[in-house]
């Protein structure tokens, strides 16, 4: 604090991370019904997009897509097999990598999440460019501070 007792920061809405963080968490909100309406939660629901996107893929390569650690995907997972959309199994060419692989039920799913990402369009009620351009600005911040690390 300073010495009239006002904060040496500026309002936290100033703070480019809060502006992203909040962002986020008020997105992962709108998703919520839809995504349970899907049985499905945020994390979930990207990691079956990443596999709607490519089927069959190792543990080790959705981790690194999705910026998760291990420790964080093997329990979603684990449920997403659980409740049938996905299989595991270990890699025929490596035991020690396990391989993801969606099931017929995995696929089928994805007719109903086609609809979430235009209705998130339309709340934002941003073009489809500025969307893009957002994002692409977005993840040069993330590719960047990570590049840091």
């Amino acid at each position: 604090m300073s010495e009239e007792g006002k904060s040496d920061f500026a309002p936290l809405n100033d703070f480019l991370c809060f502006s992203i963080y909040s962002a986020g968490h008020a997105l992962t909100q709108y998703y919520r019904p839809m995504l349970e309406s899907l049985g499905l939660t945020y994390p979930q629901y990207l990691l079956m997009v990443t596999l709607w996107a490519e089927n069959d893929q190792i543990i080790k390569d959705l981790g690194n897509k999705l910026f998760l650690e291990s420790s964080t995907l093997t329990p979603l997972v684990k449920r997403l097999e659980s409740a049938g959309l996905i299989t595991r199994s270990r890699d025929p060419q490596d035991e020690r990598q396990v391989r993801v692989k969606l099931t017929e039920a995995g696929w089928a799913l994805k007719a109903e999440a086609l609809k979430v990402p235009n209705c998130i369009q339309d709340a934002v009620g941003l073009s489809t460019e500025k969307i893009m351009e957002i994002q692409a600005a977005v993840a040069g911040i993330r590719d960047r501070l990570i590049e840091k690390k």
